[in-house]
């Protein structure tokens, strides 16, 4: 049986390079006052600054603020994220 995953709609606003607000997110893959990585519809989407922080976050909406010195947005693909949390839970079942 194969499971559908809902797309959400992804946005991101920044203000001033020191705040943002996102949308679409599938989880929070790791975070610190350097990065936050998370897991978007639109693939991984990594946020590089200083003092960053994380002052809102809704999973269940699939929804973020960040608030710090943003100084990128990268994105990349989440399909080798995806397909090494799959094979980890394969291993762990054999």
């Amino acid at each position: 049986m194969q499971e559908k995953m809902d797309i959400r709609p992804h946005k991101v606003i920044m203000e001033n390079r020191s705040s943002s607000s996102i949308t679409g997110i599938r989880d929070v893959v790791s975070f610190n006052e350097n990065q936050v990585v998370l897991d978007t519809d639109m693939g991984l989407l990594t946020i590089k600054g200083k003092d960053l922080h994380v002052s809102r976050l809704t999973v269940e909406k699939g929804e973020a603020d960040v608030d710090g010195t943003i100084d990128s947005l990268v994105y990349t693909s989440n399909e080798a994220f995806h397909k090494s949390a799959e094979s980890w839970v394969v291993r762990l079942f054999k």
